[in-house]
């Protein structure tokens, strides 16, 4: 189920070769295991995308697409499941973050209003980012680890019950 799920979605290396903008990474797009649909490089791409798509920083598909390409693991998985925080979900997560990290590091949360300003940012972040980091690293890494064991027990499951129905078919033929 879930290779065939995947393969549904699934990007074609050739679609890349010939453009323009991923000349300096041609050599690299090539290995197999970027764009192959197997447990060994689906799962951590996944889990890759769900650490990443917690971190505070813009540019999370990059991020993930980069990881992807030093871990080997498949590239548009990592780059699709960083989608994870979305402008619905990127609110609850990073307060969440803040209050969890605010809570771990002993200190009291503090009341703030959040303007979508340079100005809020360069006076305001100063007081939020250490709890705001450690709740997202902390949250990014359970929430990772999660979908790793899910996803890997699912594919096995999967895997699992292919060959027993496989299995079924032998004997009654």
């Amino acid at each position: 189920m879930p290779r065939r799920f995947f393969r549904k979605f699934a990007v074609k290396r050739d679609w890349f070769h010939g453009k323009w903008y991923l000349a300096p990474f041609d050599h690299l797009l090539h290995d197999h295991n970027l764009w192959g649909i197997r447990r060994r490089t689906v799962v951590p791409a996944f889990a890759i995308g769900l650490f990443v798509s917690f971190l505070p920083l813009p540019g999370h598909a990059l991020m993930a697409v980069l990881l992807a390409l030093t871990l080997r693991v498949n590239i548009p998985i990592a780059a699709v499941t960083t989608f994870a925080s979305n402008p619905v979900t990127i609110g609850p997560m990073y307060i969440f973050a803040y209050r969890l990290g605010f809570h771990l590091l002993g200190l009291e949360p503090q009341p703030f209003e959040f303007e979508m300003s340079i100005a809020w940012v360069t006076a305001s972040f100063g007081n939020v980012w250490q709890p705001l980091i450690l709740g997202c690293l902390l949250l990014g890494s359970a929430l990772s680890l999660t979908g790793y064991i899910v996803l890997d027990l699912l594919w096995r499951a999967s895997i699992a019950d292919y060959l027993a129905s496989k299995r079924k078919k032998r004997k009654k033929a």
